[in-house]
């Protein structure tokens, strides 16, 4: 996993006219803890920012007033019409450390031939990896299931360094029979003929 650069600027207003000042300048304002120090409040490139949020759990490099820093975004506030980034909050991590990161699960393969719908009960695990060494995401594969069929969190196959963070017995996928259209459609004419 490789990491970003940004160059952060480390800022003394707050409130939201700083921040809409800050934004207007195509910034990005954001707050850095952990570790047990105080939180920093920064600035951050927005269009750079922008462009590495899009890869999940992204290990940022940042260069504070010369000494760099390694973060993970925990928060990341949007706007809610235009999508734009309002503010980040942003975990500082070592090289070594273990984190907890919500990583999202895949799918491959056909489920097996029939009406089946495969239901997403976890769109995402919670997973503790190095801070350096997180997955993008895990893959499972559901080929052949049949209705009835789930797969819970232990079934994923995980990266080497990888635990779960949740419960190893939690359904992330099931496997469910479509509902006959037929049903519905008797159901109409046995009211009709009541009528």
């Amino acid at each position: 996993m490789a990491d970003v650069k940004l160059a952060a600027e480390t800022r003394t207003e707050f409130g939201k006219g700083a921040a809409r000042r800050i934004r207007r300048e195509s910034k990005v304002p954001a707050v850095v803890y952990g570790h047990g120090g105080d939180p920093v409040h920064i600035t951050l490139p927005g269009h750079e920012l922008q462009l590495a949020l899009r890869t999940p759990n992204v290990l940022l490099s940042l260069d504070i007033e010369g000494k760099t820093q390694l973060a993970i975004p925990k928060a990341v506030q949007r706007d809610a019409i235009k999508g734009f980034l309002e503010h980040v909050d942003l975990l500082l991590v070592r090289s070594g450390e273990k984190v907890n990161v919500e990583v999202y699960v895949h799918t491959e393969g056909e489920l097996a031939p029939g009406a089946f719908l495969l239901e997403h009960v976890l769109s995402t695990l919670t997973v503790e990896a190095e801070a350096t060494h997180i997955p993008e995401s895990v893959t499972v594969s559901i080929a052949g299931l049949e209705a009835g069929a789930s797969i819970l969190a232990k079934d994923i196959p995980l990266p080497e360094g990888t635990t779960l963070a949740i419960d190893e017995d939690a359904v992330v996928l099931q496997v469910l029979a479509a509902q006959a259209e037929e049903a519905a459609g008797e159901s109409a004419e046995g009211e009709s003929a009541e009528a």
